[in-house]
């Protein structure tokens, strides 16, 4: 049985840290950035980029499901609605797998202390902390398992993914 992990967070919440930090924690696991298949320049958001981002995303995912060397996929993005998130896993080979829905949460405070990190290391602009924040709220409305990440580490998140496996995630598939 293959396990995805779906993890979503607002900008700036840990997400890509945590990630990667999990993906050595699992075994035969392979981790996919929704960053990367939107990292172009200019930055273009239309239509047609949307489309195009997420059949790449749909694509690159169901490779990894197919292919028989991984038996744990992470992917992660900004899935601030529960739309998309339907919409990733309605385009899934989902047969024989497990899917994780999680959504990593964090205060205002905290985010914006984490933004701030980013800006003033030349890794973000200054725009992103009121953009970030004001998606807080988003994720609480969606159907995935919350994990607060205000105060723990990137470590401490992904031991908390782990140990939410153990709850059981949503079977697709035969």
């Amino acid at each position: 049985m293959k396990n995805v992990y779906l993890i979503g967070g607002t900008m700036g919440v840990g997400k890509t840290a945590a990630c990667q930090i999990l993906k050595n924690k699992l075994p035969n696991c392979v981790f996919l950035d929704g960053d990367w298949c939107w990292d172009m320049h200019p930055f273009q958001v239309t239509p047609e980029t949307k489309k195009m981002v997420m059949e790449n995303i749909c694509f690159l995912l169901n490779q990894f499901i197919r292919c028989s060397a991984y038996e744990n996929i992470i992917f992660c993005w900004v899935m601030h609605e529960q739309g998309i998130i339907d919409e990733i896993i309605s385009k899934l080979e989902t047969g024989d797998c497990k899917i994780y829905t999680i959504s990593l949460i964090c205060d205002a405070d905290s985010l914006r202390k984490r933004l701030q990190k980013d800006i003033d290391a030349g890794i973000r602009s200054e725009d992103v902390i009121q953009r970030s924040i004001a998606r807080i709220g988003l994720y609480e409305e969606l159907d995935t398992k919350k994990i607060d990440v205000s105060h723990i580490t990137p470590e401490q998140a992904a031991e908390k993914i782990i140990e939410g496996k153990k709850c059981g995630g949503k079977r697709y598939g035969s």
